[in-house]
């Protein structure tokens, strides 16, 4: 056992925990050319640099925005579709929707974006149903205001059957006679959702929502790259992008970190919060 524990073990300590020494270019001009050891020492003066942008607000709030709409609508339909799959009788029949809601997350970043361009773009299916109802096209990915529906709406898409896998594990362990106790009772099916299903997987969902919430400020900028343009950018800037333009394209790798450095400790505080206000609604916590 300790043998299959062990490669998992050095993945993390050499990727994960000896990496964190590099915290220290954060503080620094970092120069590759001269190394960690060799470049100038800067201070705070980065993470000023970051904190006094134009764009800080912008990024910040956009950052938000996007994270806050996915928890919003991307968690909670994950666990009903867990529910519904749940409820289903017919097991090839959940085979195949299970199989048909997971494809769409393994497929490649840049297909998804090219699949949302052809569906959002001037000819697209959507504005062929808005020319049907005679309704104006719009070329959507050219509208601010546009930006963060597509966004969240695409990757609920990407991601809702593979979000809803640990839900469908946790209503897996709940105990049949409870179902079997509430039919004797004379419950319905939405009765035996609301008051046996979703309190048997209540310690999960509660799990999964502080872990959402300790990410509400990382945002990763690949779909955006591909999706964004500079005509969005008052809504579609997140601080992935932010940081990819400022602190990769421009070498500024110092700054990068800084910004990677302050994403972290806010993610932190975050999550330490809400696992202190699950524990004092006396829900389950991380710790």
């Amino acid at each position: 056992m300790y043998l299959m524990f062990l490669p998992m073990f050095l993945f993390y300590v050499i990727f994960r925990y000896i990496p964190m020494g590099g915290i220290v270019i954060a503080f620094q001009n970092y120069r590759p050319a001269l190394g960690i050891m060799n470049s100038s020492w800067v201070g705070f003066q980065n993470f000023s640099d970051f904190f006094g942008s134009v764009f800080f607000g912008r990024i910040v709030r956009n950052t938000l925005s996007i994270n806050i709409m996915f928890l919003a609508f991307g968690f909670p339909a994950a666990i009903i579709f867990a529910l519904f799959l749940n409820e289903l009788t017919s097991r090839r029949f959940k085979k195949a929707v299970q199989t048909a809601t997971y494809m769409p997350y393994f497929i490649s970043v840049v297909v998804a974006a090219g699949i949302t361009r052809l569906f959002v773009r001037h000819s697209g299916i959507i504005n062929d149903v808005r020319a049907l109802f005679g309704m104006e096209r719009i070329v959507f990915l050219a509208q601010p205001q546009y930006f963060r529906p597509i966004f969240v709406i695409s990757g609920i898409w990407q991601t809702l059957g593979w979000n809803s896998i640990i839900f469908i594990a946790a209503l897996a362990a709940v105990s049949v006679e409870l179902y079997d106790a509430a039919l004797v009772d004379g419950a319905g099916r939405l009765r035996r959702i609301w008051h046996v299903s979703i309190p048997g997987i209540m310690p999960t969902i509660i799990i999964m929502l502080i872990l959402n919430i300790g990410g509400l400020m990382s945002l990763g900028a690949e779909r955006i790259l591909l999706l964004y343009n500079p005509g969005i950018y008052s809504t579609a800037d997140v601080i992935s992008t932010f940081v990819f333009r400022l602190g990769i394209e421009q070498a500024r790798f110092g700054y990068a970190a800084a910004v990677g450095l302050f994403n972290s400790v806010i993610n932190f505080i975050l999550l330490i919060t809400a696992d202190r206000i699950a524990k004092l609604a006396g829900q389950t916590g991380l710790f």
